[in-house]
């Protein structure tokens, strides 16, 4: 089964990303997380952009918010859901035009609010996607409860899981969203609940894999290890050929990366060979360990591989002001190797026994150390959507929030176009 990056956008150009460098002011003003809509597929449907103001009395404008958006998710692109903490942005966002593909999410309270439903009833005919976020103490109005086309349910605050039979009172008849899912567990029990889809990360766990399914698992990725490692001693290219033939489909996804947007390649790429000799092997060598991290057949673990992909794009990208293209090789290949202990149920030192991998990689992946391990928090912070989180890391590493964010929006887009 062939597994696609990305489901939720569209691709871009190198002149996107060149506009998404230049994003608003509102980028120093916040910090960004970000996670992923499972749907029932367990294919990421959306992507959650969480926005915090770094202080409490900024004054943010929400054109600003709604432009650097749709650099990365245009109006034709996949879905984003705004998930905004501050009430005074997401009020002027309630009020501001939106494209058809943006969802907002508003908080319970705000929806009882008599004083916003004249918006939230506009934003709905507009065709505008709004969630109700969080159950509600009191009745909705009844002329905006049928504005609302999902509620998010925490999964701390979801009565069925303590009894199936729970009445969901003014939710019963509002399809839900499972919200703080953080393991493959969580969300298969999400699911068996009746979500229509789950929204976290499943990566703080992975399913346990019988003797049976680690067998087939090692044997998928058995052709992509060798290859790496006959890249990492540049063997010949007839040596790596014929290894590549072993597994036809794998060369035709390794052809399909290689001539992605993400690439920026101005020829086409047609063969192995070509490959080679147009990237040399060190380039090939980041492309074969974003093959090996989406190696796994099973379903519940697309996201998991989805939330790799995403790591090494945002990596690289927190590099990509150092100038050093040998260390945004190796944070790529740092962030997309940082899951595989839990896709293929092995611990880092017997997975990098046999799979080569520089020293500084090696540091961050087993020993939790080393001059990449602060990239490697910055990428856990956004990921858990913490201001806390996220400040503590962006000071850690001495990176300007701006900055962090815009190599969020660049990585963003970056996975967008390796669907």
């Amino acid at each position: 089964m062939a597994y696609d990056i990305a489901t939720d956008t569209g691709t871009h150009t190198e002149a996107d990303l060149r506009k998404a460098a230049a994003a608003p002011g509102i980028l120093n003003q916040v910090a960004l997380g970000y996670s992923a809509f499972i749907d029932r597929n367990r294919a990421v449907s959306a992507t959650r952009l969480t926005v915090f103001p770094m202080r409490p009395d900024a004054v943010l404008d929400a054109a600003q918010l709604l432009a650097a958006v749709a650099e990365v998710w245009p109006a034709t692109g996949g879905r984003v859901s705004l998930n905004v903490v501050s009430e005074t942005l997401l009020q002027d966002l309630l009020r501001a035009g939106m494209a058809e593909n943006l969802m907002v999410e508003v908080p319970a309270f705000m929806a009882a609010d008599p004083d916003q439903s004249d918006a939230l009833c506009a934003l709905h005919a507009s065709g505008s996607t709004l969630l109700l976020k969080g159950r509600p103490l009191r009745e909705l109005p009844r002329a905006v409860l049928p504005c609302f086309k999902y509620s998010i349910i925490d999964l701390s605050d979801d009565r069925r899981v303590a009894d199936s039979s729970a009445p969901a009172g003014v939710l019963r008849s509002m399809p839900h969203v499972q919200s703080g899912v953080r393991t493959v567990v969580e969300m298969e029990a999400s699911f068996a609940r009746g979500a229509h889809a789950v929204l976290g990360w499943p990566i703080d766990d992975a399913v346990k894999a019988s003797g049976s399914r680690a067998s087939t698992a090692a044997s998928g990725m058995q052709i992509i290890v060798e290859l790496i490692r006959q890249v990492d001693t540049e063997a010949a290219i007839e040596k790596l050929e014929n290894t590549l033939k072993r597994d036809p489909t794998l060369a035709f996804k390794l052809l399909r990366y290689i001539n992605s947007p993400a690439f920026g390649l101005r020829v086409e790429v047609s063969s192995f060979r070509h490959a080679i000799m147009l990237l040399g092997y060190q380039r090939l060598k980041r492309w074969l360990a974003l093959l090996l991290a989406t190696a796994s057949k099973d379903v519940n673990l697309k996201p998991v591989m989805f939330a790799a992909v995403r790591r090494g794009l945002l990596m690289e990208e927190l590099a990509r002001g150092t100038g050093d293209e040998e260390m945004r090789s190796e944070m790529f290949i740092c962030g997309v190797f940082s899951l595989l202990d839990r896709m293929f149920q092995q611990p880092f030192e017997a997975l990098l026994d046999t799979i080569p991998v520089p020293e500084r990689v090696r540091q961050t992946l087993v020993d939790g150390a080393g001059p990449f391990q602060p990239y490697m928090d910055v990428v856990r912070a956004a990921e858990s959507e913490s201001l806390f989180d996220f400040r503590e890391a962006a000071e850690r590493l001495m990176m300007g929030v701006g900055e962090i964010n815009r190599a969020q929006l660049r990585a963003a887009m970056a996975a967008s176009s390796l669907e």
